[in-house]
């Protein structure tokens, strides 16, 4: 029984690793129409980070309270910090530090 549910784990850590770590996928494009009427294309080249910011932050958070929480507390103390880290990061991200859209700015002299 031990190797059977040791040989699942490992289909499915492969199952999350394979496509993290496959190169073959190309950047998609997103395109647009300015006001001109013209369209244009541009790629994604956003990493994993820049894509994810905000689970990644709430997640680090939500650790950090976890690990702070069950060394002082044990398991009710765990519980607890894992709720705190998670409120205090999702504050965090949301209240005061958004992430912003940026947009490409076109400044014109006078």
């Amino acid at each position: 029984m031990k190797k059977i549910l040791s040989i699942l784990m490992m289909f499915a850590m492969m199952a999350v690793a394979v496509p993290l770590f496959s190169s073959t996928a190309d950047a998609q494009s997103r395109c647009y129409t300015d006001r001109y009427g013209e369209r244009i294309c541009r790629e994604d080249n956003r990493n994993i980070y820049e894509k994810h910011r905000n689970l990644i932050n709430i997640g680090i958070g939500t650790g950090a309270g976890a690990l702070l929480g069950g060394l002082l507390g044990g398991k009710k103390g765990a519980l607890i910090g894992a709720a705190v880290g998670a409120g205090g990061s999702a504050l965090y991200t949301y209240k005061l530090n958004p992430k912003t859209k940026r947009y490409e700015r076109v400044y014109y002299r006078r």
